[in-house]
């Protein structure tokens, strides 16, 4: 059972890697490479899960040769095309060999649709309890929230530019949005966490990544930064007044903006000093 307050389960060992989009993949590759390093190295076996995408056949070529040259000992990519192949033993058994599990980008509708609810869905799950980390870029980042984002506009935070729906949840009272600081996202970020302010936004711009650990700490990863808004000191707001396209009032509001190094935990709402 969660505890109040925390955004995992106590018997939770795992990790998740939520990676804002864009992230580098020919240069020094710093995020997948630490994604490599966290799921064993050059014992890992990683799985990447192609769902999201429309192209899952060039995608997951392409990170099939990305994780191998990295070094990663196996590499399988895992079409799920449908919901009866997600409620195959075949595919969780597969599932069930990985140290590592890499959501591709795409639609995070996709995501859900496929394998909420089924048995690759749940074997997901047991593998983030017995201490398998779980990555995700884009798409695939906000789909490891309860509650994600699935569409919105940029600008002026409103009442009703923002499209919510069921995630994952593999991490509980935050939502993420991804290629946060390059498609102006900060109003959507808002508009979301107005809606239950105890909620915190987490919004990651691309080549960047946050790593959660079991702790309730996440630690930035990546070129650009993190930004953390915490609306729950706020005292005024219109959100459930506002009539639709009015502008949001929500006051005062809590920012964090972290690069790499930097941590935070999600569970006191505060940032850490950079070690």
């Amino acid at each position: 059972m969660a505890l109040e307050g925390s955004i995992l389960s106590e018997h939770i060992e795992g990790k998740l890697m939520i990676i804002g989009g864009a992230e580098d993949k020919e240069g020094e590759c710093r995020i997948l490479r630490h994604f490599v390093a966290e799921a064993g190295g050059r014992e890992s076996r990683i799985t990447v899960l192609t769902a999201a995408t429309e192209y899952p056949r060039q995608v997951g070529a392409q990170y099939e040769q990305l994780f191998s040259r990295l070094g990663a000992k196996e590499v399988d990519v895992l079409d799920v095309c449908d919901r009866s192949q997600a409620n195959s033993e075949g595919l969780v058994q597969q599932l069930n060999k990985a140290t590592g599990v890499f959501f591709t980008g795409g639609d995070q509708l996709r995501i859900t649709g496929l394998l909420g609810g089924t048995l690759a869905g749940r074997a997901l799950h047991r593998l983030y309890e017995r201490g398998v980390i779980i990555a995700g870029t884009s798409a695939g980042a906000s789909v490891m929230s309860d509650t994600m984002i699935v569409g919105g506009e940029a600008g002026t935070p409103k009442k009703d530019t923002i499209t919510m729906a069921p995630g994952l949840g593999l991490i509980r009272a935050v939502v993420i949005d991804q290629h946060f600081a390059q498609r102006g996202r900060i109003g959507r970020l808002l508009a979301s966490v107005a809606q239950n302010p105890y909620v915190l936004g987490v919004g990651i711009d691309e080549d960047t990544a946050i790593l959660v650990t079991e702790n309730g700490e996440f630690t930035v990863v990546g070129s650009q930064t993190v930004t953390v808004v915490d609306a729950s000191p706020s005292a005024s707001t219109n959100v459930s007044e506002s009539s639709p396209g009015q502008p949001l009032v929500l006051s005062p509001v809590f920012m964090h903006v972290l690069s790499e190094g930097y941590r935070f935990d999600l569970k006191r709402r505060v940032s850490l000093l950079n070690t």
